[in-house]
Order: structure tokens, then sequence, then C-alpha cells
């Protein structure tokens, strides 16, 4: 009966930790025997503590190890064909001997306001909507969650007439998730109820509907009329409506039970439209056994259908082994569950989502970083693009004043075949200079566009290209040099020839001077066509000057 088991394991847990007397977590066999004992004979099962002697080979047993060796010992021995009567029956049986055990310590307390039979209907209604949390490897903990607290503890704050404070106990159960059964005792005595604003007959018997909804699954309760099996006339009732049974009673102290009505799944209700006297002001409804019908009047039909509904869920749930108000806890216990599962993962999510963005930030970031660095690096390449603009400005400058300096060279020095050849090789180097300059301005442009898209290799190729601008520059310095070198010869050669045109003239003049005296004048014209002109080279001049001084020497001596 692994049923009963489960019902009844909180209250096993309070007794066993009642025995627990170093906290440890373990009991040892001795008292487990005692309290095994006493529940099998509440089952009407009997030596059923011989076998803890033999099992394990340990002398205590922590409560996991003894809830085992109750399922399988004690509780595995009973039928699975009691019913819910029973059940209930066999669990109240063993909450009570449970209860016995460690009522001792669960009494005790300060300024205890609730009598002693109270305090045990709480605790029976704590272990039924209570939950085994275990805590270690071998202690466990029954805890009570705060919303079922606040369940508790709000039906019986609105049946004593006093207003409820949803608000403040949710602050208060912020900080308290699950509440033990000293701080669930506590939290009625003193903090609702401790100013003595309430009668402590109303507050018992508040306790004791609580604990009838819940232990008894009491579905209803109210006056009907019913009417008799002999004598056809309506009666007024007090009646209890509970899963498996309608009781009816004279009064609402329920004391005297005048008949019971057993409920099943064949039951059925139905609400009559016909009513009864004008004057009684009742509404019929009509409840099917296998027995028999039986016929109610409700006052009014509000309370009718009322009545009706509970009828439906009371057959409903007839059926079932296990209580209406557990199968309502566990439903709850369930939805909490799914809640916190739900929560989880919207935390999870939202967690996702947060590093998500703190991703996407950081990459924004990464990116502002990059693009802020990658425009610093535009800058400047933009300014070594302005710097090589004017290097190649300055260049070519410097190209057109060498050309405008070849061209005047070469008009000058037209008639001079080895100037002239000298300066057309020039001109073809400088020439060819020029073009290497301008393919060098391309690859330049070039590897500025591709710079711009490869940036990491930028700096290596401005290096070799600056290497090929440095040595470009020298061989520009070389040419120059070798410029000013023929330039020095072709003023040399400009001064010799000068200086052989000013012996020509006077050579011319000494001859104007000597005209007279000669009398060949063809052996003067002779002289004269020796003087060189000033196209010939000037070593041809002086060759000719001593020529034609030869030949004046002879024309003087002629004569004589």
């Amino acid at each position: 009966m692994s049923l009963l088991l489960k019902n009844a394991t909180n209250s096993i847990w309070h007794a066993f930790n009642a025995l627990c007397s170093d906290k440890s977590g373990t009991v040892v066999k001795s008292k487990l025997k005692v309290l095994t004992a006493n529940i099998g004979t509440l089952l009407d099962l009997y030596g059923v503590e011989k076998g803890l002697e033999h099992y394990r080979s340990t002398a205590d047993l922590n409560f996991e190890h003894f809830k085992y060796y109750l399922q399988k010992e004690v509780f595995s021995s009973l039928p699975d064909t009691f019913t819910l009567t029973t059940i209930q029956d066999f669990e109240a049986r063993v909450d009570e001997v449970c209860w016995l055990v460690c009522k001792k310590d669960l009494i005790s307390r300060d300024k205890p306001l609730l009598p002693d039979d109270s305090v045990f209907q709480l605790f029976r209604v704590f272990c039924m909507l209570s939950d085994l949390v275990q805590e270690s490897h071998e202690t466990f903990q029954v805890l009570m969650h705060s919303a079922e607290v606040g369940k508790v503890v709000s039906e019986i704050v609105n049946s004593v007439g006093l207003e409820w404070d949803a608000i403040e106990f949710e602050n208060l159960s912020s900080s308290v998730k699950a509440f033990r059964f000293g701080s669930f005792l506590a939290l009625i005595e003193t903090k609702y109820f401790g100013d003595g604003s309430v009668e402590t007959d109303g507050l018992v018997e508040a306790v004791r509907e609580i604990f009838r909804t819940y232990l008894q699954d009491v579905l209803k309760k109210g006056t009907l009329m019913k009417r008799g099996f002999l004598l056809p006339t309506l009666r007024e009732y007090w009646f209890v409506l509970r899963p498996t049974e309608l009781n009816y009673y004279k009064s609402q102290d329920e004391r005297e039970c005048c008949g019971s009505i057993s409920l099943d799944t064949q039951c059925r209700v139905d609400a009559t439209s016909r009513g009864m006297r004008t004057q009684d002001k009742a509404h019929r409804l009509a409840l099917h056994t296998s027995e028999r019908t039986y016929e109610f009047a409700a006052y009014d039909h509000r309370s009718r259908l009322q009545w009706i509904s509970s009828l439906h869920l009371a057959i409903a749930q007839s059926g079932s082994r296990e209580g209406y108000q557990r199968t309502l806890a566990a439903r709850r216990r369930a939805q909490r569950e799914a809640d916190a599962l739900r929560q989880s993962e919207e935390h999870k999510r939202r967690t996702s989502q947060i590093l998500d963005m703190e991703m996407t930030r950081a990459q924004l970031q990464a990116e502002k970083i990059a693009r802020v660095a990658a425009e610093l690096q535009a800058k400047e390449l933009e300014a070594v693009h302005r710097e090589e603009e004017k290097r190649v400005q300055m260049l070519e400058e410097t190209r057109r004043t060498l050309e405008r300096l070849l061209e005047e060279e070469t008009q000058a020095k037209r008639d001079e075949e080895i100037v002239r050849n000298l300066q057309g090789r020039v001109l073809r180097e400088e020439m060819e200079h020029r073009e290497k300059l301008e393919r060098l301005q391309e690859e330049q442009k070039a590897l500025l566009e591709l710079e711009r898209e490869k940036r990491m290799e930028f700096e290596k190729q401005q290096q070799d290209k600056e290497v090929q601008l440095t040595e470009a520059q020298q061989r520009l310095r070389h040419l120059e040099e070798e410029k000013q070198k023929l330039d020095k010869e072709l003023r040399s050669a400009q001064e010799k020839i000068t200086s052989s045109e000013k012996s020509k003239e006077v050579l011319e003049a000494k001859l104007r001077v000597m005209m007279p005296q000669l009398k060949d004048s063809g052996r003067v014209c002779r002289a004269l066509s020796f003087v060189p002109s000033t196209k010939e080279r000037p070593a041809f001049a002086e060759v000719r000057s001593n020529v034609s001084a030869n030949g004046v020497k002879r024309s003087e001596e002629a004569p004589h």
C-alpha cells in the first residue's frame, strides 16, 4: 500500500526526527523497533519490527533506509483494495501514533494559544500539505510552501471574521519560501492571533473546520430539507458532504447523525424544475443512487445550484483512492513546480538575452573602436598620400625643369655633334628615368588603392617604394653631376672658341695693318683661309693659326 505510506511519510518523519537525539539524521534500531511495532499494530500487522535487526549491518538507520524498510516489510503487506475511507482511517491512526512520539517537541512554546487537540489538527494539515525535502545525504526536512501556508492561514483568518492582508503575507513570504511546523504554528498564534483580538473558542472552531475541510474532505455543509421514505414530508437537516458519503444531522453541532447516503460513480443528480409550495420558497433536487432516489429541497435557487455542483464533484471523486484535498494539493504542487520551471527557463532566457545584449554591445564597441582605428589609419594614409602627391609634384616640377634645361642645352649645342650625342644619351637616360618615375608613380597609386584593401601590408610596401624612390633620386643626382660635368666641358670649349676668335681678330688686325706691304693678295687670302671658324674645335684653331703665321712670314720674305 504505497499510497498510505506516501500520505503518512511526513508524520512518520516527524516521529523519526523526534527519536533522533543527536540531530545526525540517524536513529538507533531499538527506538525504530518500537515505532515500527506501533505502526504495525495499528495496521493489524504484528512482528513487522523483527526484520529491523537483520536489515543492514549498521546499528542505526537514516530516514531513507527506514522508509524503504516500512515500504517493503510493513505497507507492502496491505492489500491494494482499500477504499478511500479505510485509507483515511489508517492514515489518521498512523498520524496519531507519530504525534504521540513528536508531541513533546512540537507543543513546547512560550505562549501557547491553541489547545493540544487543535495543534494536532494543524499538525495533520501541515503534514498533508508539506513536502519532504532532502537537505543532505542523510538528513531530510518537512517543509510547507509559503503559498500553502498563506492559503491555510487566510482561510482561518477569514473564518473568524478578520480581514486577510495578502500584501503583508507576500512581503513575509518573499524572505521565507517554506515553513517548518514550529514556524507555521508560531505564525498563527503570534503573528495573526497573538494580540487577543479573537477568542480562543472561535479560533479552535476555525481550526476544526480547516481540519475537516482538508483531512476529512468535507466538500460542503449546509441546511437542506429531505423528503422522508415512509412519511413523504420534507424535514430540515444539517448535511455534510464528502466524496464518498452524504451525512445528515439534526443540528449543526453534528453530534447526532440521522443517516448516511453512500456515493459512488453510479449516482447522479437531477435538478427538478417544480418547486414546493409557494409559501416555503424551496427548490428541489434529486439524488439517484443504486438503492433509491433521495429528494431534497433548498431554500433558494443559488443554494440549490451550489449543492448540485458539490454533489457532482463528490460523485466524480467517489471512485478515487486519493482524497480530494490531496489531489488539489498535488495539482497546486505540480503548478508551482511548473511555474518554477517556467520562471527558471524565463530567467535563463533573460540571462541569455542579457548575455547576447552584452556580447552585442561589446561587438558594437569593438566595431566602434575598429571604425575609429580605421578612420585614424585612413587619415594617416591620406596624409601619406598627400605627402606622396607633393613628392610627385616636386618630381614633376623637377622633370619639367630638366626637360626645359635639356631643350635649352639641345638648342645651344645643336651644332656640336659630340655634345649632342652626349646630351641625347643624357636625354634618353632622363626619359628612361622619367618613365621609371612615372611607372613608380603609377605603382604607388596602385599600391595606395591596394592599401585601402590591405591595410596590414601598407608599411612594408611603402618602405619598398621609398627605397626605390631614394635610388631614383640618387640616380637623378648622379645624372645632375654628369650634366654639370658636361656643362663645364661645354663652357671650357666655348672659352677656347672665344679665345680663338679673339686670336683671329688680332690676326685680322695685324693683316689689315700689313695689307699695304703685301703684294701678293692671293697669298694673303690664302693665309686668311687658314683662320679656324667658330664651329671647329679649339685644337684645330691653334694649328691653323700657326700655319697662317708661317704663311705671313713667307709672304714678307718673298720680295726680298
